[in-house]
This record gives structure tokens, C-alpha cells and sequence, in this order.
């Protein structure tokens, strides 16, 4: 007996008919009906239009940006999202910098062009943003060693000093803070970098754990990327003293490690660029070569911009101009070249001492704000709480982050019962929160610290 298959455009399942009859086809597609006899099995197969991406599995929601569409949705008036790192105002709504509108106004009366940047970036703002890292008499910089390269804000300028080390230094593996920023994780991860944790946040006292972390980092093998917050640790707050940072850097030193540091609150954390900028000058002192991430989303407020650099210090002029010219070749089948906006205005409120001190008046403002708020959430959590427990770690914290200690099951009491929005690790976002909420707040999390185990 013959076998027959016949194909229709039909999104419907498969038919078979062993039946000794004929088929045929009415008018329309769907209709299909028996004609008459004939001999032998007759099989009918129809088409499915399958996707060649059927194989594409649903990626998770991000566990910050998917805070603040959770929160968007929820239609409760006490609601309150301290997910996201972003500032607002007493109000509880984004900021633009007077000084940015200043330095936009003048980029407008310049009447300045929008062709391509060279795949470095800005001149005038690699000059800028350098020398306000290092300081302007800065030995590296005076004697040409550092490469800097403008970058996509903190996450691109990270990625791309990744991708540098994949290429360079194929064995070396990176070493990452215990907990910190997510997105690390991710650009190592895509970058193919190997990357194991250090301990720093201690649960019982809810602070450093600095003699884990020492361990941890000598006991890496030689020649590792360590990668250090250079203030304002994300998301615990929790920062080295001077004389903690001196430490590390010689372990750091004594193991032939290269510190890697990420830069993403420089002013913002304590109001002052240079005392935010310490950490990075201290390791630049013990003369080690090093590689520094920066961000201009949370001191100038560009979030949108997408504004930043890698810097490398090296330890001589040709290895600066050497790296600089590896970073430009990866930079070019990535981006091809940055965005120019940003990078002006950077330049113009920098490179311009009116704007830059308005610039360091405001970002006072903006710290002090953070500052105040975090002293009324410790002064309500220690007048409402009755137990006894100390709080005050709160205030030992540091920038627009508070580690409070919350576990998941907490956090998502938070959330659940009292409409606060957070991120699962008991991060909150002091930069979302206004004095008078304070009190919402301390009440929040006392419930969830003392009624949910």
C-alpha cells in the first residue's frame, strides 16, 4: 500500500486518515472532506509555524529595575520604593542639578556640533574626569600613566576593563566583594571572567568583616583582580577606615594583586570629591598599578547619560599608551565611540570654577540630605523599638545605602504587608526617602525584624 503526505498551511494539529477514500479540498483551507474512494492509506500532515526561537527561555525580571515596576503597580498611597539607587527630593521626586542646566544652557549658546567623539571619548573630559579622581598634581598623571577612556557610565566603563582583563590576562580571575552591586556579578560573567567572593559584611554586628576579608584576599592567588567600592560600599554602606584601606592595599600590594576599584559616588557619599576619592589616592601612593571604573549618574545626576571612564594607572608613560590603545580596540566593535551630552557637560560644570563649586555646594546639599535622613530612621527605629536592640549601625553606614539587616522573608514582609519596596538582600535606598516617611518606615522594619522569623 502506497503512503501519501500531504502538507496544508494550517496552524492545527496533525491528522492521519487510514482510510481507502479520496480527499479533497473545499474552498476554503479549513475544509477538507472525503470525495470518493481510492485505494491505499492516505496521510495528512499539516504545517505549524514554529518559531526558530522556540529554544529562548523567559529571562528572570532584574532584581533592582523589576522593584520599581512591582512598585508602579501597586496603587496603595503609603507606598514606598527605596529599590533603586536614584536621588530624589524631600518631595520624593527626581532631581536635575541647577549646575546641569547651567552647563546644558551653555552647550546651547556654544552652539556646538554632534559629530562622532573619537572612540576614547572627550578630551576635555578624560582630562577632567582624571584629575578629578587622582588630583589634578597627581604624580601619574603628571608623568603621563594613566589611560582613560570614556566610557558608557560605571556599568559600560566595568564591562569594558573586563573584557580587557579576558583578553590580557586569560588566567587571572577577579575577586568580588561578599555581597555587592548585582550587576557585577553579570559583567564578569558575560565578560568570561572567573570570579570568586571575599568576605565582607559581618551579619553579627552588621558591619566589616575586615579580617575575613584580609584573609580572603591573601589567599587568592597571586596576581588577581580585587574588586574594591571606593566609597559608599553598594548596597551595605559599609566602608574601610583610612587605616583599614592602608592595610588592604599592602596585602594587596604583597600578593602582586591589581586592585580594580569601582567609583560610582564621588562626592555624593561624604559631600567632598576628595575625601570620596581617598581610597583610590592611598593605592595610586603605595605606587601600584590599579584600574578605577567611574560614574556620573549619582553625583552630577546623569542618570540618562550614560556618562563615565575607565582609568588605568600604569607604571610607565608606553604601558599607559599601549593599554589605551587595547581599550580603544575593544571599545570599537562594542560602541564604536560614547555620547557626546554628557561628556561636555561633565567637562563644562568641572573645567569651569563657578559651575564646579556650585557643583560641590550642591552635592553637599544632596549628601546632607541622605545624612539627615539617615539620622531620623535611627532616631525613630530607637524610639519605637522597645527590645533594646542597637540600631546604631545605621549611622555607621555611609552614602545613599542602608544594610539593614532584613532577610528575604522580612523583605518581602515589607513589601507585602507594608507596601515598602526594596531589594530581597534588606537594601534600602535612603535617596527614596523624605523625613516624613521616617517613622512609616522604622515601624516597617520593626515589624519584620521582631514578627517574622
Amino acid at each position: 500500500m502506497a503512503s501519501t503526505m500531504l502538507s496544508f498551511g494550517l496552524s492545527s494539529p496533525v491528522a492521519i486518515l487510514d482510510n481507502s477514500k479520496r480527499i479533497g479540498v473545499g474552498k476554503s483551507v479549513g475544509d477538507l472532506f472525503i470525495k470518493g474512494k481510492m485505494s491505499g492509506r492516505v496521510r495528512m500532515a499539516v504545517s505549524v509555524n514554529v518559531s526558530r526561537f522556540e529554544g529562548v527561555t523567559m529571562a528572570p525580571p532584574d532584581p533592582i529595575l523589576g522593584v520599581s515596576e512591582a512598585f508602579k503597580a501597586d496603587t496603595n498611597d503609603l507606598k514606598l520604593n527605596l529599590g533603586v539607587g536614584a536621588y530624589r527630593t524631600e518631595e520624593l521626586q527626581p532631581y536635575v542639578l541647577n549646575v546641569v542646566q547651567k552647563a546644558e544652557k551653555l552647550m546651547l549658546e556654544k552652539g556646538e556640533n554632534k559629530e562622532y567623539l573619537p572612540i576614547e571619548g572627550l578630551a576635555a573630559f578624560n582630562k577632567a574626569t582624571a584629575e578629578l579622581l587622582l588630583g589634578a598634581d597627581n604624580a601619574a598623571l603628571q608623568e603621563g600613566r594613566v589611560a582613560t577612556v570614556q566610557g558608557l557610565s560605571g556599568t559600560g566603563s566595568l564591562r569594558l576593563a573586563a573584557a580587557f582583563i579576558q583578553r590580557y590576562f586569560p588566567e587571572a580571575k577577579a575577586l568580588i566583594s561578599s555581597p555587592t552591586w548585582g550587576n557585577h556579578k553579570n559583567i564578569f560573567n558575560d565578560a568570561r571572567v572567573p570570579w570568586s567572593e571575599y568576605r565582607y559584611y559581618d551579619p553579627r554586628t552588621v558591619g566589616l568583616d575586615f579580617d575575613g576579608m584580609i584573609a580572603d584576599i591573601k589567599a587568592a592567588p597571586d596576581g588577581s583582580f580585587v574588586l574594591l567600592h571606593g566609597c559608599a560600599h553598594n548596597p551595605t554602606g559599609i566602608d574601610p577606615t583610612p587605616e583599614q584601606w592602608e592595610k588592604i592595599a599592602d596585602v594587596i600590594q604583597e600578593k602582586n594583586h591589581i586592585p580594580f576599584f569601582d567609583v560610582a559616588y564621588q562626592g555624593f557619599a561624604s559631600g567632598s570629591l576628595d575625601e570620596d576619592a581617598s581610597s583610590v589616592r592611598t593605592f595610586v601612593a603605595h605606587g601600584m598599578e590599579l584600574l578605577v571604573a567611574q560614574s556620573y549618574s549619582k553625583n552630577l545626576g546623569l542618570y540618562a547619560e550614560r556618562i563615565g571612564a575607565i582609568n588605568v594607572v600604569c607604571s610607565s608613560p608606553d604601558a599607559a599608551t599601549r593599554v589605551k590603545s587595547q581599550l580603544k580596540r575593544l571599545a570599537r566593535p562594542m560602541y564604536s565611540n560614547p555620547p557626546v551630552h554628557g561628556a561636555r557637560i561633565v567637562a563644562n560644570v568641572v573645567g569651569n570654577p563657578t559651575l564646579f563649586n556650585e557643583w560641590k555646594e550642591e552635592m553637599e546639599l544632596m549628601a546632607g540630605r541622605i545624612k539627615n535622613v539617615r539620622q531620623k530612621l535611627f532616631d525613630s527605629l530607637s524610639q519605637k523599638d522597645k527590645s533594646g536592640k542597637d540600631w546604631s549601625f545605621i549611622l555607621k553606614q555611609i552614602g545613599m545605602f542602608s544594610f539593614t539587616g532584613l532577610n528575604k522573608a522580612q523583605s518581602d514582609n515589607m513589601t507585602n504587608k507594608w507596601h515598602v519596596y526594596m531589594t530581597k538582600d534588606g537594601r534600602i535606598s535612603l535617596a527614596g526617602l523624605s523625613l516624613s516617611k521616617c517613622e512609616y518606615l522604622a515601624d516597617a522594619i520593626i515589624d519584620s525584624f521582631h514578627n517574622v522569623s
